[in-house]
């Protein structure tokens, strides 16, 4: 075997990605660019201004957040993360048969009192 059987082997295997990262990147690239030639040039002081959800920004920027909004997304991530679990379990439902259903119903009873105690402790309430 020569060194050009080998190499046109290698690239035969992986020839389709280096092309298809060409074109993703060709077409990141290119998207770009097409924005900044067709993008409107026309500059105003209320274009150019600070716009945060529809109103003038008041305060300093490195204003702190309470705690309570990062208590909530941690919740969120928890509680997502604990359901997509769910997922892969009903799929392989008939294979792992009554052992998974108790495992599962385990799973869910935990997740159900972690629900109960953040409710409890008021981390659900916004205000």
């Amino acid at each position: 075997m020569g060194l050009d059987s080998v190499l046109s082997a290698y690239l035969a295997n992986y020839g389709p990605v280096v092309i298809f990262m060409a074109i993703a990147a060709a077409f990141g690239v290119g998207t770009l660019v097409f924005s900044y030639v067709i993008q409107p040039r026309i500059y105003s002081s209320e274009k150019l201004s600070a716009y945060e959800c529809g109103s003038e920004p008041i305060s300093d920027a490195r204003m702190p957040f309470p705690v309570r909004y990062y208590i909530i997304a941690m919740l969120f991530v928890i509680f997502d993360v604990e359901l997509i679990f769910l997922y892969p379990w009903a799929v392989a439902f008939d294979a792992i048969g009554l052992f998974g259903l108790i495992e599962m119903i385990i799973f869910i009873l935990l997740f159900v009192a972690a629900y109960a105690y953040a409710w409890r402790k008021g981390a659900l309430e916004w205000d």
